[in-house]
């Protein structure tokens, strides 16, 4: 026949398995607030980062535009060359140009509408009749609509 143990080690063995699980739960949320902090900094630092590769493929322009100004350039190549140049390093970071086109229908979802004009066209109505200011998007993520002007 086999011994039950007293009840005073029962006591003892569960005490001891409490205490056990509370250090374990202890050193848990501990572990997890640095893996928060360590996270948090690094997503900061790759933000800074990533803001420091954009920031110096736009030197170059910089530079062309100070050599521009001193030789006061009048001729509208170099600045056209220029804006290539930032056209070239924006499709770098996969920025794209929405173009809305003419009558397209408006669409509350890709555009923004800053003005409405009446229009003899029946058909032009709740149609984009300008582009005010382009829009862009990276990825499928727009990042600034199109201001357009629609017809009423």
């Amino acid at each position: 026949m086999s011994k039950k143990p007293k009840q005073s080690e029962v006591i003892k063995t569960l005490k001891e398995e409490v205490k056990d699980l509370q250090d374990k739960y202890v050193r848990l949320i501990a572990e997890f607030d640095n893996y928060k902090k360590r996270t948090t900094r690094e997503k900061t630092e790759f933000s800074q980062y990533a803001n420091e590769n954009i920031i110096k493929s736009f030197l170059p322009i910089i530079d062309d535009f100070e050599r521009a100004k001193k030789n006061q350039e009048k001729d509208i190549t170099g600045y056209q060359l220029i804006e290539q140049k930032i056209i070239d390093i924006l499709t770098k970071q996969k920025l794209q140009k929405i173009k809305p086109t003419h009558n397209e229908t408006f669409n509350l979802e890709k555009h923004e509408a800053i003005s409405s004009v009446p229009v003899k066209n029946k058909k032009q109505k709740d149609k984009i009749v300008d582009e005010i200011e382009s829009g862009y998007k990276i990825g499928d993520k727009i990042i600034r609509y199109p201001k357009v002007i629609i017809g009423k």
